[in-house]
């Protein structure tokens, strides 16, 4: 296990460094999880607003440990079919949703939302998982019917989280696939390059119209506030990536929140928001932003590797796209801790295909890959921990999707597309 050669500052405001020396939990101590090097943890500063921060690798390897003695593993499920239902409806949905009057317009916004290139949906699968890990049940007293109906009704609200997550996402993908000038994406062509710049560009903003429409309906404050910062973040995150300085480059600080922002914000805030719309309280809200936010960020290690160690028809993309763009990943970052000389390789940037093949050289001399690896199972450790510290349930459903969203943390950093 590697570990941290420095101490960040104690982060004090959201504005400024997002880094600290902080335990992740600022309730009860027997919730608190540590965790190792270059693992964010979460803290509430006076704004209210949550902040996130490095935390101090107190116990070695605890994540692990945590995970491999959860109560929740005892069996293999197929967390996509315990949805696939409902996976359908909020489909059938969001083809609905994103019909435009103008044809050409329409044409574009339903690009990714077409059957056969709608994706693994993997951010509504979580998002309805966690809907019923949170699953809170109507008093037996009140008669009438009533609680299936409210039981029904928050079902509904919830659903659309889902569907507005996946409309911010997909807008995400057409904005993302203009700034870098992609001509792939989920092994089609993507829509920049069938249909140009401009309209890709006012296909995802009519898609994040949409999704406020949505968000709007659902009449909650809160809720309404975490979407709103997360379009925030992913302005952010995108932002920091086209105007990284070459010492920014070289740091895993400023890496690790560019992917925050980018990757783990939208299914963190969306798995608090699914919290709060079932009622629960603020340290549960939190544990399923925890769940969320690890997840997300072993998520975006592994596409990380992937590519890297990917093929253009595994990946429904360019492979090796980051480095040709500039964009320097953990796999380099770490291979420029074993190979200093590599400092001065990203300093020049990847212009010149040699500078590429030079940094890929020392990447392959490297333990980058295996290092990036073992950060992501980190993240994933630390999200199933999330969910084994939710409260006690006897519901063999809630027990069956908390399972199947612990199942989730290991597909995520086994995958291999």
């Amino acid at each position: 296990m590697f570990f941290c050669r420095g101490f960040s500052r104690i982060c004090t405001t959201p504005r400024k460094s997002l880094f600290g020396f902080v335990l992740s939990r600022r309730t009860d101590p027997s919730l608190f999880l540590l965790s190792n090097q270059y693992v964010y943890s979460t803290i509430k500063v006076r704004s209210g607003r949550e902040t996130l921060s490095w935390s101090f690798p107190s116990l070695l390897g605890l994540g692990r440990q945590i995970h491999q003695s959860s109560s929740l593993i005892e069996e293999q499920l197929d967390p996509f079919s315990l949805v696939s239902d409902e996976l359908s409806l909020v489909a059938n949905r969001l083809r609905a949703m994103v019909i435009a009057e103008v044809p050409k317009l329409a044409s574009a916004a339903e690009y990714f939302f077409k059957l056969g290139v709608e994706g693994k949906r993997f951010r509504p699968t979580v998002l309805l998982l966690m809907a019923t890990a949170l699953n809170v049940h109507i008093p037996e007293s009140v008669g009438g019917g009533v609680g299936d109906i409210v039981t029904t009704e928050l079902r509904t609200r919830q659903q659309s989280i889902a569907e507005i997550t996946e409309m911010i996402h997909v807008a995400s993908l057409l904005h993302d696939d203009v700034l870098d000038d992609a001509d792939k994406r989920r092994g089609i062509g993507s829509l920049n390059a069938v249909m140009g710049n401009k309209l890709a560009v006012l296909a995802g903003d009519f898609l994040l119209s949409r999704a406020c429409v949505a968000l709007a309906a659902l009449k909650n404050t809160e809720v309404v506030s975490l979407v709103a910062t997360v379009v925030e973040n992913l302005v952010m995150g995108e932002t920091m990536q086209m105007t990284t300085s070459s010492e920014q480059r070289c740091s895993m600080d400023y890496y690790m929140q560019k992917t925050y922002y980018k990757t783990a914000s939208l299914i963190s805030n969306s798995c608090k928001a699914i919290a709060l719309l079932a009622g629960q309280t603020a340290e549960v809200a939190m544990l399923a932003f925890e769940y969320g936010k690890n997840l997300g960020l072993a998520f975006q290690l592994i596409d990380d590797v992937l590519d890297f160690t990917g093929t253009s028809a595994s990946l429904g993309k360019g492979s090796l796209s980051d480095i040709q763009q500039g964009i320097v990943t953990a796999p380099i970052l770490f291979a420029m801790e074993e190979f200093p000389q590599l400092h001065a390789i990203v300093y020049q940037g990847f212009d010149n295909p040699e500078n590429i093949e030079i940094a890929l050289e020392y990447l392959g001399k490297s333990h980058g890959i295996e290092r990036t690896r073992e950060l992501a199972m980190k993240h994933a450790n630390l999200a199933a921990a999330a969910i084994d510290s939710l409260p006690e349930s006897n519901d063999e459903n809630v027990i069956r999707s908390r399972r199947a969203l612990v199942d989730l943390t290991q597909r995520v950093i086994t995958r291999n597309k």
